[in-house]
């Protein structure tokens, strides 16, 4: 296996390498690359004593896009021999995952094949791809934008997902087929041009056709359809984001078959000037997932839309330790993010100014009654329950408040510090349980400081901790990393486990690394353990075990 997945890396890399050399009947060649390879050792300490027979793990793609004028294809080769640990096993295997011929002419443009697109926030319709979850919903079909005036796009969408290796035979999932409108007053009638106030409106229909299933005790609607429309308005330095969805009932394993019509509303104001901004978010879910296969035989049902996180997105690894995913199947909730900027040379800002945010974000479930007495909530083959459209329910999903400082003190010091308290309902967000009552509560500190040592060699430190009576007991990490610019990253951490309500052991989660970077190429090694947790981007997630062994890095543009 070693081997092969040796092979493997050598032959995209060669291969892309060659591609970028030439220009093909007048056109260019461009793409990138990236090759994620492990090895797996046991480790009792932190509790890995059977390996599975699996030793090595890599996953890797390389893309390849041909363009010559109007005219552009591309083809994506994947590999994944066998996938990392804590990716689906579904991907295992290699092949042709993406392909397609595009055109692009002044007033359209048409895709056939593999695309990805979006229709306004992506509440009916998302197709994208997230390398670092495994996730990747690409359509297979057509792809057609239309701009018949200034101002006004038209798209329409038609084909299936993406389902790991699985060709579509046998209607083994849904077709999808969709439309979307936007239209820029102001560019459009000429009469608004100079206007201060911007205006956009926007529409979209999505439906999905899924054969009914004739072993199933309900009648399933075979034809499942969902609109939405959006508003957007831009005024000085007001602006707003809204976008309203509805979906026919659509009974599925995600919400227990249950026939209840779905909507989600999204909301997004903000004020910006210079030095200070706001942004207020707010966002009700009801019943939303929407996938074209209702119940998978394998793997996870690829999903047709998209529900925008509200909680906020933090990076420092302990921040991020308890990280929040959106619930399809309901959830009401509000954030909002402060930033300013203390001028420079003033008493608080210093020399070189100070740049302070201070978020808040708040999320619960959806006030849920009884359809009927005798009813229960979400009883499969009902109507499943009701709720008040602004009521918050009285189980809390997550809380978070948090607060960051980024300060230049001098032309060789600057850092940034934070702190984050943190409610997080372990019932809801890991087992599916919309009453859970296993709550964290975490109170989390970082800073981060980097040091300028002369024009190329910097040093950059993080410190973490991370406090808490729930769970694994509190974490403490340190982090070193020695830069010789442009080249050369070296770094060391160890992240600590200790006071552990299930163990009086202290455990140590060590990872050395180095990196080199030329150009577009960056080629990064790391030894140590990693510990178990939860990887989210955009409010998706996925499961990461714990794992002790060598990390290869490689990828690289073209």
């Amino acid at each position: 296996m070693l081997k092969k997945g040796i092979l493997t890396v050598a032959i995209v890399f060669f291969a892309t390498q060659l591609f970028a050399q030439f220009n093909v009947a007048g056109g260019q060649v461009h793409g990138n690359y990236q090759i994620d390879f492990q090895t797996y050792q046991k480790d009792s300490e932190i509790g890995i004593n059977d390996l599975n027979g699996k030793k090595t793990g890599m996953n890797g793609f390389g893309n390849i896009i041909y363009t010559n004028g109007k005219f552009s294809a591309g083809l994506r080769y994947e590999t994944y021999l066998p996938p990392l640990n804590g990716y689906e096993n579904q991907y295992e295997g290699h092949g042709i995952a993406h392909k397609y011929l595009k055109y692009t002419g002044e007033m359209f443009e048409i895709t056939a094949g593999n695309f990805y697109e979006q229709f306004g926030n992506g509440l009916v319709f998302r197709s994208y791809e997230e390398w670092s979850l495994g996730f990747d919903n690409a359509m297979n079909g057509v792809l057609v934008k239309v701009k018949p005036v200034p101002g006004i796009i038209l798209k329409g969408v038609y084909g299936t997902q993406r389902h790991y290796w699985n060709k579509y035979e046998n209607q083994n999932r849904g077709i999808v087929k969709g439309i979307d409108g936007e239209i820029s007053l102001n560019e459009t009638f000429s009469s608004l041009n100079d206007m201060k106030t911007r205006i956009v409106l926007g529409g979209s229909f999505v439906s999905k056709y899924e054969k009914d299933n004739p072993f199933f005790a309900y009648k399933l609607p075979e034809n499942v359809g969902a609109y939405a429309a959006r508003l957007n308005i831009n005024h000085g330095k007001w602006a707003l984001q809204s976008e309203y969805a509805r979906k026919i009932n659509d009974p599925n394993s995600i919400n227990n078959f249950i026939y209840k019509d779905g909507e989600a509303l999204w909301l997004s104001a903000s004020y910006s000037q210079r030095g200070l901004g706001v942004i207020v978010s707010g966002k009700r879910i009801d019943n939303f997932s929407f996938t074209s296969i209702r119940s998978p035989k394998e793997g996870k049902a690829p999903t047709i839309n998209f529900l925008p996180p509200l909680a906020y997105q933090h990076t420092y690894s302990l921040l991020a330790l308890y990280p929040y995913s959106t619930q399809p199947n309901g959830e009401i909730g509000f954030s909002a993010e402060v930033f300013y900027n203390m001028p420079k040379k003033s008493l608080l800002g210093g020399k070189y100014g100070t740049k302070i945010s201070l978020n808040y974000s708040r999320i619960h479930g959806l006030d849920k009654e009884k359809v009927a007495d005798t009813i229960n909530i979400n009883q499969i083959g009902t109507d499943g329950y009701t709720s008040e459209f602004f009521k918050l329910g009285d189980v809390k999903f997550y809380e978070d408040i948090s607060v960051k400082i980024n300060k230049k003190v001098s032309r060789n010091f600057k850092f940034i510090a934070g702190y984050s308290y943190q409610d997080y309902n372990f019932d809801v967000v890991n087992e599916n349980i919309e009453d859970g009552k296993t709550m964290y509560r975490s109170h989390m500190g970082f800073l981060d400081m980097t040091f300028k040592l002369d024009r190329k060699k910097s040093l950059r430190t993080e410190l973490q901790y991370l406090a808490t009576k729930q769970d694994s007991g509190h974490w403490a990490l340190a982090m070193v990393e020695y830069s010789v610019a442009p080249h050369w990253f070296f770094t060391a951490q160890d992240q600590v486990n200790f006071n552990n309500p299930q163990s009086d052991n202290i455990y140590h989660y060590y990872m050395f690394g180095v990196a080199y970077v030329h150009k577009a190429t960056r080629l990064a090694v790391s030894y140590g353990r990693t510990r178990e947790g939860v990887l989210c981007v955009g409010g998706v997630c996925r499961q990461v075990p714990a794992s002790s062994g060598l990390t290869l890095t490689l990828t690289s543009n073209f």
